[in-house]
């Protein structure tokens, strides 16, 4: 990772002409500029590509059909051409320094192939500060990384060969996408954290995934569930999943049984006979000859 050439930034959007402009003004008044900027307009019925069209020119703009946000992304990945990759949605924006700021502090870490930024939190167009669960950080940060996304797809930059080593955005998963990219990553590969807030998040508009879908938890439940199946975890990365799992298993079926769900409680309750079983057998799924590299050590 010692020489980093060019950054691709990719935009995916939905539905968002009266903020497209405002989150591509803040790609192009970058202090460094992408080689590419790539929108995916993901089946927009408003003017979203003809705000694009007309006002960034130069930007490379993919239309689909209405395929969510992970396969919005994924087809930017197909045609990014730089060796870095920047996310940024939509309804974001970032500060002038973000690109620049961020090649620096991995100048620094050489090795590394992920970076991300502290952030802004506006809601309803007030700034609000995160919660302490909310803190960012780096290193290794597989356990942080559990029990929520701690990593803002608006605030990373990322090496592209991660996404050819640990694959890319699951489209079978309609939201917490990237907690279950982030979960792959953190799970073998440290984290560069640049404590500045370099990205402004907006929220409480009513086109959010989180307030279009709901029991969020049951996505993270089976990110955590195929991660662990993977064979891709050390036992005690095992353990740690699992016993997230199992917390997120004993409130989603809290609330299955209150809504009298029986379907769902026979699914969930399934699902966590299984985990338990995984706890008390880890080395079933885990990842033996990394296990033995790490006891070497």
């Amino acid at each position: 990772m010692s020489s980093i050439s060019s950054v691709s930034v990719v935009v995916p959007t939905f539905n968002r002409a009266h903020l497209i402009n405002r989150a591509l003004q803040s790609v192009v008044s970058q202090t460094f500029t992408p080689l590419d900027l790539i929108v995916v307009d993901d089946g927009s019925t408003d003017d979203t590509c003809e705000r694009v069209r007309t006002d960034y020119p130069h930007a490379t703009l993919l239309s689909q059909s209405n395929q969510g946000v992970s396969a919005a992304r994924n087809r930017g990945l197909s045609v990014a051409q730089g060796d870095w990759i920047a996310f940024l949605d939509s309804d974001d924006t970032w500060c002038e320094s973000k690109i620049e700021r961020q090649l620096q502090a991995l100048a620094k870490e050489p090795q590394s192939r992920i970076c991300h930024t502290d952030e802004i939190w506006i809601r309803n167009g007030v700034r609000v500060n995160p919660m302490n669960k909310h803190l960012k950080s780096g290193g290794n940060m597989f356990k942080q990384c559990l029990p929520r996304c701690v990593i803002s797809p608006s605030a990373v930059l990322l090496h592209r060969s991660v996404f050819e080593d640990f694959g890319s955005f699951d489209e079978e998963l309609p939201a917490c996408e990237d907690y279950d990219l982030w979960l792959r990553l953190c799970a073998k590969l440290p984290v560069t954290y640049l404590p500045e807030k370099l990205v402004v998040k907006y929220g409480g508009h009513d086109d959010q995934l989180s307030k279009k879908y709901w029991g969020m938890d049951r996505f993270r439940i089976a990110s955590l569930e195929k991660l662990i199946r993977s064979g891709a975890l050390t036992n005690v990365q095992i353990q740690s999943a699992t016993n997230e799992m199992l917390k997120k298993l004993d409130i989603y079926l809290q609330g299955a049984r209150r809504r009298g769900n029986r379907d769902d409680c026979l699914t969930y309750e399934r699902k966590q006979d299984w985990a338990r079983t995984c706890l008390e057998e880890p080395w079933k799924y885990a990842d033996n000859q990394l296990e033995s590299r790490e006891s070497a050590r």
